[in-house]
């Protein structure tokens, strides 16, 4: 599987010859072996021209930036890699079917739930008291089935997370308060940490969907809109709790992110350059990471299983094969 490069220097990326090079404030050079990478992340106030966009749409590598605030801001994608008049024709009438999209958004929920489940039943069963939060998800995963419209069912999820959320500050030591999510801005370290790895979830599955040829503006779940790859909203819904949250708890429970790494500003509450990358590397080793998958019967990382939940999507639109989200088994 190709590599995610992030850049947190402020600075200029361009192209160099065949490859892309940074050049720090300082003049520092480095280089990207180009041919390596899935996508450029930018986190710094980084400068680029069209000659590098070029390049980069040429090699099929997706560039990524995220704001002075830690916001996912917007991405520059290559020309897909698969284009297909007939798999968006069958996207956009699975939308237009009421009931088929209902049924394709239940199938998000249903993971999402299963997967933030599967993190409580983890720490349950480790000297924590969870009991009411699984009885709450077990009854929201219950309900999927019986909602009869899209919002409906987004009010389904909603519950499911708040019960969810509800274990974060037992989960978490006594430093990291969290009391419930908020953002736009975050108002603590924790819910700080949370939208920062959503918005990494977020990006990693754009570039997943790019993959195929589904247009990643047309979704199920979340209302289509101006701006946004809202496809790709769907899909992270099933993979936060594997990949954000758990990357989230293990940085935090080890100490190998502190409150030393987070700074408060009237914007609310921020992550430190040092703490973007502490967390940016531990993302990318989740990613990394390989399980053993029960139907192609070898080890796969969890960046390729973002693709694959792409390609199960496109299947079900194609073939009308049922579309089964991942459901953390491991």
């Amino acid at each position: 599987m190709d590599d995610n490069y992030h850049v947190f220097s402020d600075g200029r990326i361009e192209r160099a010859d065949d490859t892309v090079r940074l050049v720090g404030e300082d003049g520092e050079k480095q280089y990207l072996p180009i041919e390596n990478a899935e996508a450029i992340f930018l986190h710094g106030q980084v400068e680029y021209n069209t000659r590098l966009v070029s390049f980069l749409n040429d090699h099929g590598v997706a560039m990524h930036a995220f704001g002075w605030n830690d916001y996912y801001a917007g991405s520059i994608m290559p020309e897909r890699g698969q284009t297909s008049g007939r798999t968006v024709v069958a996207q956009v009438r699975a939308y237009d079917d009421a009931e088929h999209r209902l049924d394709i958004a239940k199938r998000f929920v249903d993971g999402s739930v299963h997967n933030m489940r599967a993190n409580v039943s983890y720490y349950h069963n480790r000297d924590h008291d969870f009991a009411d939060a699984l009885e709450t998800l077990d009854d929201r995963q219950d309900a999927v089935d019986d909602a009869d419209t899209v919002d409906e069912l987004m009010g389904v999820e909603a519950g499911a997370r708040k019960a969810y959320y509800g274990t974060f500050d037992v989960i978490l030591p006594d430093e990291f308060v969290f009391r419930g999510r908020e953002y736009n801005p975050p108002n603590n370290e924790t819910n700080s940490l949370i939208s920062y790895a959503n918005s990494f979830v977020y990006a990693n599955v754009v570039s997943a969907i790019r993959a195929t040829a589904l247009d990643p503006s047309v979704s199920f779940l979340h209302e289509p809109g101006d701006r946004r790859y809202s496809l790709a909203l769907d899909i992270a819904d099933v993979f936060k709790p594997i990949l954000a949250d758990r990357v989230i708890f293990r940085l935090i429970n080890r100490r190998q992110i502190t409150v030393d790494d987070f700074r408060s500003e009237l914007n609310g509450c921020l992550l430190t350059e040092d703490g973007r990358e502490t967390f940016a590397r531990a993302f990318e080793e989740a990613l990394d990471r390989t399980v053993e998958h029960p139907r192609l019967d070898r080890k796969v990382s969890y960046q390729y299983l973002l693709r694959i939940e792409a390609y199960k999507l496109k299947k079900h639109l194609l073939t009308g094969e049922s579309y089964v989200p991942l459901r953390r088994w491991w």
